[in-house]
């Protein structure tokens, strides 16, 4: 059967692609696997169809046939592990890419979403300026051990594999940002993820919705 994602029916980044369905795009597209997009709205999302899926009423959900999953990494993980192109065939070297996949979720991404949280909920807040500085201070120590690792490589581990996938998407996070600015080879890392025609062809059907999404509006 062909496998169902769930994405935004309304982007709420302006269609930048920073949508957590946008690694599991990417992951389909890099495996050559068609799959079919079920758009949900903010409130259908909290409802109880589609919390039975993600009980925690956010995006992306997968499904296939009977099967689902929640969770970007998750999901990511289970098409590489079923489909070649993403995980290396050589065991040690595999599983290295999935570490990779967890220090990218469990280690870079939580502070650089505490800084955007602290961004939308706190900017009016008296400690505001003080917090985002010990925020700051914390990506600041993920990138640099990240940037030192990587070196002149252009990949974590040798080939491309899902851990520079899910890398690279939390990367994107800080495109623009002076953060990432200080690493030029992390700046180049995103931008050779980027460069990859799996990713142009996810960007672009995620971009779409949003486009979409506008007309729909107007």
């Amino acid at each position: 059967m062909t496998p169902t994602i769930t994405a935004f029916a309304t982007s709420p980044d302006g269609g930048q692609g920073q949508a957590r369905d946008m690694r599991v795009r990417w992951a389909l597209e890099e495996v050559g696997l068609p799959y079919e997009v079920r758009l949900v709205s903010f409130a259908q999302m909290k409802e109880p169809a589609h919390r039975a899926l993600q009980p925690f009423g956010q995006i992306p959900t997968y499904e296939d046939g009977e099967f689902a999953l929640f969770e970007s990494g998750a999901i990511v993980f289970h098409i590489a592990e079923r489909h070649p192109g993403l995980l290396p065939d050589d065991a040690a070297a595999r599983a290295r890419a999935v570490t990779w996949m967890f220090a990218a979720l469990a280690t870079v991404e939580p502070p650089i979403v505490d800084r955007e949280a602290a961004e939308y909920l706190e900017g009016d807040k008296p400690w505001y300026e003080e917090h985002l500085v010990t925020v700051d201070a914390r990506i600041r120590g993920r990138l640099t051990d990240l940037s030192q690792r990587l070196g002149a490589a252009d990949w974590l581990d040798g080939a491309f594999s899902a851990g520079d996938l899910v890398m690279v998407g939390v990367l994107r996070r800080l495109e623009g940002s002076d953060l990432l600015a200080e690493h030029p080879n992390l700046v180049a890392y995103v931008e050779r993820g980027k460069a990859r025609p799996a990713f142009k062809r996810a960007y672009s059907a995620q971009y779409a919705v949003f486009t979409d999404s506008q007309m729909a509006a107007a």
